[in-house]
């Protein structure tokens, strides 16, 4: 069992995870159906969202107490709001065909923005690994308390999954043959050979990252965020999952920066994982872990033994079960991945990142048949 879904919140819980899982899926449904719904969704809400952000640290809307400003005002969240939102506008470009869109050199874009996204993540892991290394001298795991008010357990499975985010980004083959959809409105910028050997690769490596570093948040964003773009894919969609995945990121974050009390607080707060031993049967909730952990990370001891005393007087014990075994299993995939893509292209004698290396695979077909010839 990854989550602690045994308490009496747990209906709620699970109609919250159907309830993002589906805004997610509607939502990314009007970005990418029309190039009417794609401005609205990713061009006029973010600006109009720039502006309230703006005018918050101003001091309207509340200022110091509105929710934003009080648990979502650190850096890394608005970098990865406007990181997602500036990756939909490129694919938006790329596949009507607007601006820099034209230029062939311009279809590297995806490959770098998620390369870039993926070594931000892989940085944390590397951060979350030595903060516990700072703490006990080795990778055996400790607790430390991020800026983001998380109890993150860092340790050995950091490094694993590290490892595996590297070869991940090296599993992106085919990376500039993206082609347009054939549909009357040119819905989806398709990626082919984006099938699901990378797929998987990706999900199961992104669900370890949110599960290790963004733990309480990884109920919606490790699980719903990561299955919406998939479910997509997998039944009416096909070669569009990159799309999908960058459209749900940013809609999710923008939900996340505008009202971030639903995943903390309220029956909505997402499950804990299990790496919170003995939470739930303490009544230790969400925003409990929050208040605590932020509070250490403000008085400057988020990477000392601070927070490993304060989840101890919680009576929470730490089990990284969990955490171990899926980042085992991201390695694996990753590995057997990028083994996959080595053979195929030695085989039909081609750079895999230049050229197509899935043809004759039935995810490369199916996408090929929506494409624009």
């Amino acid at each position: 069992m990854l989550f602690q879904l045994y308490s009496s919140s747990a209906a709620m819980q699970l109609l919250g995870w159907i309830l993002v899982f589906a805004g997610l899926i509607l939502f990314n449904e009007i970005g990418r159906r029309t190039k009417i719904g794609g401005m609205i969704v990713f061009v006029i809400i973010p600006v109009i969202l720039t502006v309230y952000f703006i005018a918050i640290q101003a001091g309207a809307f509340g200022g110091l107490s509105n929710p934003t400003r009080a648990y979502m005002n650190g850096w890394f969240h608005y970098f990865k709001l406007y990181a997602a939102d500036i990756g939909c506008v490129g694919f938006m470009m790329i596949k009507y065909k607007w601006g820099l869109g034209k230029k062939e050199w311009f279809k590297w874009w995806p490959w770098f923005i998620v390369s870039a996204n993926i070594m931000i993540a892989n940085v944390s892991d590397l951060e979350s690994a030595f903060a516990a290394r700072g703490i006990t001298g080795d990778f055996s795991g400790a607790w430390w308390a991020s800026n983001e008010g998380v109890f993150i357990y860092g340790g050995w499975w950091n490094i694993l999954n590290f490892i595996a985010g590297m070869i991940n980004i090296f599993c992106m083959t085919g990376c500039v043959k993206l082609l347009t959809s054939n549909d009357k409105n040119k819905s989806d910028m398709l990626w082919p050979d984006m099938t699901i050997w990378f797929i998987l690769a990706y999900d199961v490596w992104n669900f370890e990252y949110t599960y290790l570093n963004l733990p309480t948040h990884s109920w919606y964003c490790g699980v719903a965020l990561l299955l919406a773009p998939t479910f997509a894919n997998a039944f009416w969609n096909k070669g569009a999952w990159i799309q999908n995945r960058a459209n749900t990121l940013a809609i999710w974050c923008m939900w996340a920066q505008v009202v971030p009390l639903f995943q903390l607080k309220g029956r909505f707060a997402a499950a804990l994982p299990r790496i919170y031993g003995g939470a739930t049967e303490a009544g230790i909730t969400t925003m409990d872990l929050y208040e605590k952990a932020i509070a250490i990370f403000n008085a400057g001891d988020g990477k000392t033994v601070a927070a490993n005393e304060a989840m101890a007087q919680m009576g929470i014990t730490a089990d990284p079960t969990a955490q171990g075994v899926v980042a085992i299993a991201a390695v694996v995939i990753n590995v057997v991945c990028i083994m996959v893509i080595i053979k195929r292209s030695i085989k039909a004698g081609r750079n895999p990142y230049s050229n197509n290396v899935f043809e004759g695979t039935r995810d490369f077909e199916e996408a090929m048949a929506r494409a624009e010839r």
